[in-house]
């Protein structure tokens, strides 16, 4: 246990931290999709929020046609008032389209649509994944609680360890040493922003609603680290906070193939080169690339100690794999997809959600 502070206050556990937090303001957005709905993590998630009792959950739901019935069957048998927002419904790609923001869907605009929906509900919103087997009741007060006292973003951090391993691969093994090798070779801000939080890759996080109308996620992985980008300039070090959320389990996925981390490290990467790029950060990405390896196979170094003193498994020649792999994400991104600001956008809020609400109707008849 340490009590360390970062440049951003950094709120830790000392055993059962529970405090009162602004629930009842406040709406939680959970991202779902449909290959994930009903598994055991979810249920549980949603099933905790239901004992939580904010204001709102809202569901922003990714899903077939076929299977959005199903969804709802599930969403009403769990003991949890929560509303379903249907993100790529028909009827929600036209209000889209209406606007020129339909384009590709992913977890980035299924979170971005819900943001909207729930700044115009509460005062505080706070989003949560699904995918947490050990997830808490204490986790929502947690993540609010720093609003209460003049924060206006706030971070989860967490260990990921579990079945006697060290997880949490994309943010250890690339998003870190990413970071971490930019800051050597420059003075900048939000760079020290950037490294300052615990684990920069959580999904989990709370705002005020006049922040989250301020925020650009890109449409599919990457949410984060833009979110990062775009409350470093909104909120800064001094309207910045992180709170400890114990150890999570989580979902794992494969390096490879596609949905994989590889594919993820190119959309993390991604966000943080244009978040870099707004803040006039220029990269040269040859170089970055090799300072990222040697910055890297050094913390793989300091994992196999650390996971040797806690006698977990460690696979020192499977991360440096993971970090050659990883390095093919460094270089300069593809076209910008971030989508606007809610505040700097007239779509209507009401408009998508009477948009959802039509379309649900719709499949049930």
């Amino acid at each position: 246990m340490e009590y360390v502070q970062e440049r951003v206050a950094t709120l830790h556990d000392f055993g059962g931290a529970d405090p009162a937090a602004p629930v009842d303001r406040a709406t939680v957005v959970v991202p779902l999709t449909d290959r994930d709905h009903a598994s055991l993590a979810a249920e549980q998630v949603l099933s905790t929020l239901g004992d939580v009792d904010p204001a709102s959950v809202l569901i922003a739901l990714r899903a077939d046609e076929g299977k959005v019935d199903a969804v709802r069957e599930w969403v009403a048998s769990l003991d949890v008032d929560a509303d379903l927002l249907w993100c790529n419904a028909p009827a929600v790609r036209s209000v889209l389209d209406e606007h020129g923001l339909n384009g590709r869907a992913g977890k980035g605009r299924d979170v971005w649509l819900a943001l909207g929906v729930a700044a115009a509900r509460t005062e505080f919103v706070a989003v949560h994944d699904a995918d947490a087997t050990t997830y808490g009741p204490e986790h929502v007060p947690r993540l609010l609680f720093p609003l209460a006292r003049d924060y206006s973003f706030v971070k989860g951090y967490y260990a990921r360890v579990e079945n006697g391993r060290l997880y949490g691969r994309l943010c250890r093994l690339f998003y870190a040493p990413v970071v971490a090798a930019l800051a050597e070779s420059r003075d900048d801000p939000l760079l020290d922003y950037l490294g300052a939080f615990r684990y920069a890759l959580a999904g989990e996080f709370a705002a005020t609603s006049d922040l989250v109308r301020r925020l650009r996620p890109p449409r599919g992985w990457g949410l984060e680290v833009a979110t990062l980008g775009d409350a470093f300039r909104h909120a800064g070090f001094e309207g910045s906070a992180q709170v400890d959320l114990g150890i999570h389990e989580h979902d794992h996925r494969a390096v490879s193939g596609r949905g994989g981390l590889s594919d993820m490290a190119d959309e993390v990467a991604a966000a943080l080169f244009y978040a870099l790029g707004d803040s006039g950060v220029d990269v040269d990405y040859d170089d970055l690339r090799e300072r990222y390896r040697t910055t890297a196979r050094r913390l793989v170094d300091q994992y196999a100690a650390d996971a040797a003193f806690n006698g977990l498994d460690y696979d020192s020649a499977a991360e440096r794999e993971q970090v050659d792999a990883y390095a093919e994400s460094v270089r300069e991104p593809d076209a910008d997809d971030r989508l606007p600001a809610w505040a700097e956008t007239d779509l209507d809020p009401d408009a998508v959600c009477a948009a959802s609400r039509r379309a649900l109707d719709d499949v049930s008849q």
